[in-house]
This record gives C-alpha cells, structure tokens and sequence, in this order.
C-alpha cells in the first residue's frame, strides 16, 4: 500500500504520531478504499428535496451537509442539462463542510479570502439570498477567472470577484465584514487519496512553506472581520502546524478570538490541544475529518468569533448615476425586478447591477463588480448570460421552456439554432429566455419561429 501510493516516509512517520498505532493502520486501510463524489444543491434555484426527485440518477444524501449528495461513479452529472441550469454544484463531500458550517443570513458582509475555483463562495452566495455583499477573492487572476464563472453559472447577483493579496484588501476592508471564510492554501494531505499529484507537492512545498503562508493570511482576515463577526478557517490536511497551530498563532495576536463549537457528526474528530504550546482546550471544538472514519476525504474547520458585536465600519458608499438608460429600461419592461438606478454601473457599453452598500474602494483588482446585466449596442440593450443565470421562469415575459429529454436543450447548449415555431406564435419576435424544465439557461433571440442561439460561447457544451 505504502509502496503504491508512494507516500513520504516522513509523512507516514508523521501520521502514525498523530494517529496512534490502530488508527495509523485504518488510515492506510483507506487508500484502497472507495473514493466519494459530491454534488450540492444550489438553494437560490432548488430544494435539495427537488433536485433528488428531479436528478436522472439516484443522489445519496451526505450525512453531515444539508444540501450535500454522494452520486455513482458511473454518473457524469456535469454533462446533464440541469448543471449548466446551475442546479448544483460538483464538490468532494468533505470539502463542502466550510461553507455549510459557517452561518450566513441574507444581508450579511461576506467575504471569501482564498476562494477559487468557487465551490465554497458558490454556497455562500446561496445562504445570502440575494441580499447583503460577497467579496469572492484569489490572488491568482487565472483561477478567480473560473471563479467568475462559477458564480455566474450558480446565478449569484450580490458579488464581486477580486484578484488580490490579503494585505491589499486588508487595507481597503477594516472591521467590515460579518463573516469572513478562508479556506487556506496548504499542503494538502487530506486529498493524496484523491490525487496522487498532491503527494509530489508535498514534497516540494510541505506543511511548514504552508504554515508560513497561513499565519499572515488569517491575521489579515482577523482585521477585516468586524467585532463580533465570525470567521471560519479549513484546511484539506492534517498536520498541526497547518491547524490547531495557525489558531493558537491567531489568539495570540488577538486575544479576543474565541473557538466556537461546531454541530458534532458521527465520525468528526475533535481537534487536539496537546499538540500546540499552550494546550489550549478551546481547540477541542475544532475537527478534522478523515477518511478512514467518514465518507469523504480529509479536511480541518475551526469556526472562530471576534470578541463582542460593536457597529460594522461604514466606509464611503460608491457613487453612481441614478439613471437607468432608456434602451435598459425598454427591456426591463419584460422583467419584474424593480432595478434600483442608483446601483448601475456603466463602463463604456457594459452596465452591472452593483451589490448593495458595496462601498467605494480603490486600487483592488476587480475582475467583476456586481452583475453584469448586459451591453448597449447601437442603441439597443443585449441581455448577458450572468443575467440570465439570476432569473427565474417566472421573471421573464418571453419563456421557452423545453424539456430535459428534448434533443433542442442539448443543441441550444452546443450553441445551435434551433426551431421553435410549435413553442412561440408565427410572428413572435424578440429575446426569449430559454429554460429546461422551468430553470434558465440562457437567451436567444426569436424571429418567424427560429431561434439565434445567443448561449454564451465559452460556456457552451462539448
């Protein structure tokens, strides 16, 4: 088993102090043991109830995530139609408990500071509703790029995506959020069983080159969390240095975090004092979840409070128009949002609908501030894909909504014209929103019964 997967003697050494003998050997056990795969349910467009009943392939329910399913190896869930509706979302089970575990109320400051590729800020997203501001970050640009992606695709309005370090953001957010998640870069041992590449990485970068990283990143959080906010910090490995370590590193410097408990599930295991200078007992109501003992892979989560509520820091709000362009408002004559002009954002022929109380920083890197609702273009408005995402079948005056099982969906997806004439009137004209079973997927534009497929290109199914 060591030989096959290869692990560093050194990291086996390391796992079998942590675990003790008995479970050291069950550990191991675990590499032959059955991989699981995840998907959740995306609450701003389905029930997780629903998509069970809903789904072409029986969904296991995750015990521990409320809106969490295992589903079969034979299963390819991101080819189905409902993915690209943003249903839900493809997610190793355990990776899904930090989202799951912080809690967010619609309105809330939200900000994910290591959030690519977006399975973690798609979540919290959901839990907002619609209400209240997501700063989605990563310092890669490339990676927060498929991050925007995937909060288009889960129909999220109220964000902004940004590619920058702690520090920068630091400056620009003191005390302001009510809820901060950073999912830490780290060395990864949590995931060797699911990819064996992660075990080279560890051998170039291990815990300690992560550790380092880990100490600056939750102390920058720490400042931008606002008195009373709650922060919570994972990481997908088991060593200390990366754990229970960076939370006694935190409560040093600010003394006034305090480890809050978690939910308990059979199979989490408590964090362990014994292994940090001060053995603290608090770090008990941290866990880590490991393979041998759950099903999913492994993970640490620590939820952390900030001393005593006191008012969030207002900074200056952004300034905007107030106007909303006449070609703008034509089409919005089709939809029953109410926009709010003074949350328009137009730059040159984009315009994006801003979150609400997004306050006006400079110097960020943004990649998307608020939803973009579309262009005007030689005096008319074309909707975007991201806006048709955030729609629901009842939003919309002009609806076609086709079937699952009708060969039409897969084509529109691949980006086809298609023929709808026995689903709108003869001289129906205009954009059409195009649904599968009553959940957007994207526009198109109808004349004399035929559709221009206007499904965003770089989306588009292979």
């Amino acid at each position: 088993m060591e030989k096959q997967f290869q692990l560093p003697e050194e990291y086996l050494q390391h796992m079998k102090s942590l675990l003790g003998e008995e479970e050291y050997l069950n550990y191991i056990k675990s590499f032959d043991s059955k991989r699981y795969q995840g998907l959740r349910a995306n609450g701003i467009k389905i029930a997780p109830e629903d998509l069970k009943e809903l789904a072409p392939w029986d969904l296991e329910k995750i015990p521990w995530i409320p809106n969490g399913f295992y589903y079969g190896d034979e299963v390819k869930p991101a080819k189905d139609p409902y993915y690209y509706a943003g249903l839900y979302y493809l997610q190793e089970p355990s990776a899904m408990t930090p989202a799951s575990t912080l809690p967010i109320c619609p309105g809330d400051r939200v900000l994910d500071l290591c959030a690519a590729p977006g399975g973690k800020s798609t979540e919290l997203g959901a839990k907002l509703k619609g209400q209240g501001i997501l700063i989605s970050n990563d310092i890669s640009n490339s990676r927060a790029k498929a991050l925007l992606k995937n909060l288009e695709l889960a129909g999220i309005s109220n964000f902004c995506v940004t590619s920058e370090t702690p520090e920068k953001l630091s400056q620009c957010f003191p005390e302001f959020f009510d809820k901060i998640l950073v999912d830490a870069p780290c060395s990864g041992e949590g995931m060797f069983r699911k990819d064996k590449k992660m075990v080279k990485a560890w051998e170039e970068h291990g815990p300690e080159f992560f550790s380092n990283l880990q100490r600056n990143i939750i102390l920058q959080a720490a400042r931008m969390l606002k008195p009373g906010g709650l922060m919570l910090y994972s990481t997908c490995t088991f060593d200390p240095s990366e754990n229970e370590r960076i939370i006694e590193h935190l409560k040093k410097e600010y003394p006034e975090f305090h480890v809050l408990p978690m939910e308990n599930y059979e199979g989490f295991c408590p964090g362990i004092p014994e292994v940090t200078e001060e053995k603290d007992e608090e770090l008990k109501k941290t866990v880590r979840i490991f393979p041998h003992k759950m099903k999913g892979e492994g993970h640490y989560v620590a939820l952390l409070q900030k001393g005593e509520p006191l008012p969030a820091k207002e900074l200056k709000p952004k300034k905007k128009s107030g106007k909303i362009p006449a070609d703008l408002e034509e089409f919005m004559k089709q939809v029953t949002w109410k926009l709010d002009g003074s949350r328009l954002d137009i730059h040159g022929e984009r315009i994006y609908y801003m979150p609400e109380g997004l306050p006006d920083v400079r110097g960020i890197r943004f990649l998307r501030t608020g939803l973009l609702l579309g262009e005007l273009k030689k005096n008319r408005f074309e909707p975007s894909q991201a806006f048709a995402m955030c729609l629901k079948k009842d939003e919309y005056a002009q609806i076609i909504d086709l079937p699952c099982e009708d060969e039409r969906v897969r084509r529109y997806l691949k980006g086809e014209t298609l023929d709808v004439d026995d689903l709108t009137e003869r001289k129906a004209k205009g954009w059409y929103l195009v649904c599968v079973d009553g959940f957007p997927l994207g526009w198109g534009k109808v004349s004399n019964g035929t559709l221009k497929n206007k499904y965003l290109p770089g989306w588009r199914l292979c």
